[in-house]
């Protein structure tokens, strides 16, 4: 039985509004969380993800609040990541609506909670989320790529995409894998926001070196990004933000294109 690939609208929220940005940079007002949630939920999508980008920057819990409105109007799987550094985070997370929680500068910074949390919560419930960016200052010890002649490796970055780390985000993955992830939520910086096309290199590395379930994130701006990604790529899942915050592409007219296009999803 051939699995199906996941469409996952992703809600980027700021100040309790969806925003959407360039680079993780020059952020700008996208809609109501509630308002879209309930929308991409009734179009078909499989998942949503909620992403309070500014609470680990600012050293604050995401708005539970808000989780708890959006999770009031979806019935498909809900993923909320933003500041979670504790299982306690974790459990206000869940407790408010949410099937799984994402975390990233906190599992950076304390990779043990990832253990904690699949023991806790199950490995199921538990999303590592890696920003990676492109870094041409090759150093030892890094899964160096090459392309058009210019070598590089992928760093991970933190607090929303603000603050580079030194880690190399294809040995990261597999030290989450390790230690209790159950799914990677992978998002390139470089093509965040971009609109033109999901970083193949990036994702594809990262697939090969994991057997739990990818999602592929950033640069996407039309459905035949994703039928790129999804036949380059072994990937188990895209995110997408803009096409469909804008009214550009609905989810459902979106996953029937990649039906056409022999791509297997749910409809």
């Amino acid at each position: 039985m051939t699995l199906t690939k996941r469409i996952i609208p992703c809600l980027d929220v700021k100040n309790g509004r969806v925003v959407k940005g360039l680079h993780f940079k020059s952020i700008k007002d996208a809609g109501n969380p509630v308002d879209l949630a309930e929308k991409y939920s009734n179009e078909g999508a499989d998942e949503l993800v909620f992403l309070d980008i500014t609470a680990s920057d600012e050293r604050r819990e995401t708005i539970k609040e808000l989780v708890q409105k959006v999770a009031s109007v979806i019935d498909i799987p809900f993923t909320v990541g933003g500041g979670v550094t504790s299982l306690e985070d974790a459990r206000n997370i869940l407790l408010n609506g949410a099937d799984k929680v994402g975390i990233n500068t906190g599992a950076i910074q304390n990779p043990l909670v990832i253990t904690e949390l699949m023991d806790l919560f199950g490995r199921q419930c538990v999303v590592v989320a890696i920003d990676a960016k492109r870094n041409y200052d090759v150093k030892e010890n890094v899964t160096v790529f090459s392309e058009n002649d210019a070598k590089f490796w992928f760093e991970v970055f933190i607090y929303g995409g603000k603050k580079e780390t030194g880690i190399d985000a294809i040995q990261w993955a597999k030290k989450a894998e390790q230690l209790g992830a159950g799914e990677i939520l992978l998002t390139s910086i470089d093509k965040d926001g971009t609109k033109d096309g999901y970083d193949l290199t990036l994702t594809k590395s990262i697939v090969d070196s994991l057997s739990i379930p990818v999602i592929a994130s950033g640069g996407c701006g039309k459905p035949d990004d994703m039928v790129e990604v999804f036949k380059k790529s072994n990937v188990d899942a895209a995110l997408a933000a803009s096409i469909f915050h804008y009214d550009e592409h609905g989810v459902n007219g979106v996953k029937n294109y990649l039906k056409e296009q022999k791509i297997p999803v749910r409809l």
